[in-house]
C-alpha cells in the first residue's frame, strides 16, 4: 500500500512502533547474546577447570597400561551428578554408554595431539560441553610424557540453558513492554500534532466556503503555530482584498445601473423623435433621409442597449426574479418569431399541447436572442425544435452556417464577447446570449436543479443552441 494513501494518524502509529520494535530488538538481542556468552562461558571455563583439579589428583600415573578396571576407575573419579566421562587407551574404553566415536574427529585428533581442546555442541538432545585432554604419566626420577589416555568429558549445559531461555523471555516481555510503550507515545504525539493540524483542515475548509473571518487560535511558537499565524495573516490579507473587490464589484454595478436608469429619459425622448423621423425620412432628400435613419438605427440601438444592462444589473444584484405562468411553450414560441417578423425565415417542429410553469417574458426573451443571433450569424435554413420529457422541454434552435469555432464555444455566453474581434460595430450588443444563459439557469425546479443553456455544432456543419427548462420552475428563482 502507498503511504500516500494512510492517513498522518496510521503513519505516525506505524513509525513509533517500528521504531519501539527496532530498539527493543537492538538492545534485547545485544544483551541476550552478551548474556548467553557469558553464561556459556562461564560454564565452559567451570568444565575446563573442573577436569584439570580432578586430573591433577590422578597425576602422575604409572601402571600402564591400565586395566579394565583401572579406566574404569579413573572413569568414575572424574564423573559426578553433572558430568560424564569417559576414558580411552588405545581403543579401549572404560564402561559406560559414553562412545568417543560420537565426538568430532577434529575435536579427538586435536586431544591425541597432546591439546587441551573444548567445543560446546549439542549432546543426546541436550546442549553440552565436551573437554577433552591426554593424560600424562611420569618416571620416579624424570619428567611426565604423554600416556596415550584419551580423557572426555561431557558437561551438561540444560542449567545454563534454561537460564539462556529466561534471559530470551525477559527480553521478548521488555520488547512487548516497548512496543505498548511505542504505541501509546505514538498516540500522544499523533493527539498533539494532529488537533492543530485538524483545526487547520477545517478552517481552511470554512475559508473555501466563503467564511472570510475564520481564524486559527496560536498557541505555543512551534513549527505548528507559525503554520497558524501564517493562516490567520493570510486570511486577513484575503478578507481585506475580498472586502475590495466586492465594494469595487458593488460601485461598477452601481454605476452600470445608475447609468443605464439615467440614460432611459433621454432615449424616452429621443426615441420619440426618431419615431418622428421615421415618419419624414421617406420625403428628405439624399444624404438628409439616409442621416435620419442611421440616427433612428442608433437610438433603437442603444436603447436595446442600455435595456440590456438594466436586465444584467438585476442578475448580478439578485434583483431577478421570476413570474411564472402556466405557459403553452409551442404557442409561445410561434408568438415570439410572429411578433419579429421571423415566421417566414424559420422551419419549426413545435408539437402542440406541451405545457409548462416558466416566465412568458424571459422564455420571449431566450427564444428571441437565440434565433436573432442565428439569422444574423448562421445560414438558412434556420429551424426550431421544441421536445419535452416528464422533468424538462428542449428547445433546440439550428443553423447551417460554419459553425462555432471550438476556440469560440467556452467563451460564446461570455458578456460582449464577439466571435469577429475586427467587427467592432454590430447589430448585436454581445449581451444577448449572456442574458438568455442567465435566464435559463434562473429557472429551477423544487429540488434545485437549473435550466441550462448548452452551444455546440451540428455534424453537418452549422451551430446548434439546446435550452433546456424545468416544467415546473420554482417561484423563487435563483
Amino acid at each position: 500500500m502507498d503511504a500516500r494513501t494512510l492517513g498522518l494518524r496510521t503513519r505516525l502509529l506505524i513509525s513509533f512502533a517500528l521504531l519501539g520494535v527496532l530498539t527493543a530488538t537492538l538492545v534485547a538481542g545485544a544483551v541476550y547474546y552478551k548474556a548467553s556468552n557469558v553464561i556459556l562461558q562461564k560454564a565452559q571455563d567451570t568444565a575446563v577447570t573442573s577436569l584439570t583439579d580432578r586430573l591433577a589428583k590422578l597425576f602422575p600415573l604409572r601402571d600402564l597400561p591400565p586395566s579394565q578396571d583401572r579406566l574404569d576407575q579413573i572413569a568414575g573419579t572424574l564423573s559426578n551428578r553433572l558430568d560424564s566421562a569417559v576414558v580411552v587407551y588405545r581403543g579401549e574404553k572404560s564402561a559406560g554408554s559414553l562412545d568417543p566415536d560420537m565426538f568430532p574427529a577434529e575435536l579427538r585428533q586435536a586431544v591425541t595431539s597432546g591439546q587441551v581442546v573444548w567445543q560446546r555442541m549439542w549432546f543426546r538432545g541436550e546442549p553440552v560441553v565436551v573437554v577433552g585432554t591426554e593424560l600424562l604419566i611420569g618416571a620416579p626420577n624424570g619428567p611426565a610424557h604423554a600416556s596415550g589416555l584419551e580423557v572426555y568429558l561431557v558437561h551438561s549445559l540444560s542449567a545454563e540453558q534454561n537460564s539462556i531461555s529466561q534471559i530470551q523471555l525477559t527480553a521478548f516481555s521488555y520488547g512487548v513492554l516497548a512496543l505498548v510503550f511505542a504505541v501509546l507515545l505514538a498516540l500522544l504525539a499523533a493527539r498533539s500534532v494532529l488537533r492543530p493540524v485538524r483545526e487547520l483542515d477545517e478552517a481552511a475548509r470554512r475559508l473555501g466556503d466563503a467564511d472570510l473571518t475564520t481564524r486559527l487560535a496560536v498557541r505555543g511558537s512551534d513549527e505548528l503555530a507559525r503554520v497558524a499565524e501564517t493562516f490567520n495573516n493570510t486570511a486577513d490579507a484575503l478578507e481585506r482584498l475580498v472586502a475590495e473587490l466586492r465594494r469595487m464589484e458593488a460601485d461598477a454595478r452601481r454605476f452600470v445601473a445608475d447609468v443605464s436608469h439615467e440614460l432611459r429619459t433621454p432615449l424616452a425622448a429621443m426615441t420619440a423623435v426618431t419615431d418622428v423621423l421615421d415618419e419624414e425620412a421617406p420625403q428628405l432628400p439624399g444624404d438628409a433621409g439616409k442621416a435620419a435613419r442611421q440616427v433612428s438605427q442608433e437610438t433603437h440601438n442603444l436603447t436595446r442597449l442600455v435595456n440590456d444592462l438594466i436586465e444584467i444589473s438585476r442578475f448580478d444584484s439578485g434583483g431577478a426574479a421570476l413570474v411564472l405562468d402556466t405557459v403553452d411553450v409551442a404557442a409561445a414560441i410561434a408568438a415570439t418569431l410572429r411578433s419579429r417578423g421571423w415566421s417566414d425565415q424559420v422551419r419549426t417542429e413545435l408539437p402542440p399541447r406541451v405545457f409548462a410553469r416558466l416566465d412568458p417574458r424571459r422564455l420571449d426573451v431566450m427564444v428571441a436572442n437565440l434565433v436573432g443571433n442565428a439569422l444574423r450569424h448562421g445560414a438558412p435554413p434556420i429551424s426550431v425544435r421544441l421536445g419535452a420529457n416528464a422533468d424538462c422541454v428542449e428547445i433546440l434552435v439550428e443553423d447551417h452556417g460554419p459553425g462555432l469555432d471550438p476556440a469560440v464555444l467556452p467563451k460564446v455566453f461570455d458578456r460582449f464577447y464577439k466571435a469577429d474581434t475586427a467587427r467592432t460595430r454590430s447589430e448585436g450588443s454581445g449581451l444577448g446570449l449572456a442574458i438568455s444563459w442567465e435566464n435559463a439557469r434562473l429557472h429551477r425546479d423544487a429540488a434545485g436543479r437549473e435550466g441550462s443553456l448548452v452551444a455546440g455544432n451540428r455534424e453537418g456543419g452549422g451551430a446548434v443552441f439546446t435550452l433546456r427548462l424545468p416544467r415546473e420552475a420554482h417561484p423563487g428563482g435563483k
